[in-house]
């Protein structure tokens, strides 16, 4: 059971301005987290009561089948909701994003899921540093990708890691974090070759054999693997990380660097920033953006300045 920030009786009144934040809507997905979700609602429910007060409304709903994150966060906008909380998993976050860019409702998050790669990225990756951001934390505006029609608000991947990631919500589901990432990719790895990609950044070609391929916005996937640690949410550009083909050997051996970014001096990693990607691979490679397959290559990328406001520490 996830801590309780305080009691009834020492909850401060939320330091929102009533003039700007009046109502927040939580969104939860029972099934982040391989079940956390559905485990803490009762957590959530308890922490929403006491943080009630006369200027400032609570509302938990659930994502279905039917009512995704997504068209429950369009709804809440359309109800006048000034923060919609996506309580779940970069996927569910990234959901969220989708049905509130654009407009001026904040986005904050409850990290319920299995990695919590964005949640980390602000540093509220501890779920009571989290509560606690809900109420007194201040707002920031940030970047978002686009991958054709859909908006991300973490990474992109469309080489292995985007096989991993497959394999991992296909495989390994009953892991949790990062080891579900690492068997996915061990698992992964035994049949995987490098594919001729295609890759214009800004206009200029590069035309080479990848094992990795990822546009990110933010540092890093897989429950902290930092595959671009120098990537900023506010700096209007995108990260393109590239490993070339590499023996298996090798990627094995220097895969342990991605936890701390040490791998990014590697001869075969190269970095690019830009504001507008496109990709094209043979052959053709899944597409992952914030965790869950979304498409294949071709892809085409883009930043998105400025897009969204979110509540941080």
């Amino acid at each position: 059971m996830l801590p309780i920030v305080s009691s009834c009786k020492s909850m401060p009144e939320p330091e929102f301005s009533a003039k700007t934040i009046r109502s927040a809507c939580i969104i939860l997905n029972p099934i982040s987290g391989r079940g956390r979700g559905a485990r803490e609602r009762e957590t959530l429910s308890k922490f929403m009561n006491e943080a009630q007060s006369s200027n400032f409304k609570w509302e938990l709903v659930e994502t279905t089948m039917e009512n995704g994150a997504e068209s429950l966060a369009r709804k809440a906008v359309q109800n006048g909701v000034d923060l919609v909380v996506a309580a779940g998993g970069d996927g569910t976050i990234n959901q969220v994003v989708n049905g509130i860019a654009g407009t001026n409702t904040i986005l904050g998050v409850l990290p319920l899921g299995t990695g919590n790669d964005f949640a980390r990225a602000i540093g509220v990756e501890k779920i009571a540093v989290a509560m606690h951001t809900l109420l007194h934390g201040k707002t920031k505006r940030i970047d978002l990708g686009q991958a054709d029609e859909r908006l991300f608000i973490n990474i992109a991947g469309c080489g292995f890691d985007a096989i991993v990631g497959e394999t991992a919500n296909n495989r390994f589901r009953q892991l949790q974090g990062t080891m579900a990432y690492v068997a996915a990719m061990i698992y992964s790895l035994a049949t995987f070759h490098a594919a001729s990609f295609e890759i214009i950044t800004d206009g200029v070609l590069l035309e080479t054999k990848v094992m990795l391929c990822s546009v990110a916005n933010a540092q890093s996937y897989g429950g902290g693997m930092l595959i671009t640690p120098d990537a900023k949410l506010d700096d209007g550009l995108l990260d393109v990380f590239i490993l070339k083909a590499v023996s298996k050997f090798e990627f094995l051996k220097t895969f342990p660097k991605v936890f701390k970014g040490t791998h990014v001096t590697h001869p075969s990693v190269e970095i690019i920033r830009a504001k507008k990607v496109e990709i094209k691979s043979d052959p053709i490679m899944p597409l992952f953006i914030d965790g869950e397959l979304v498409g294949r290559t071709p892809s085409k990328f883009n930043i998105v300045p400025d897009a969204i406001t979110i509540q941080i520490p």
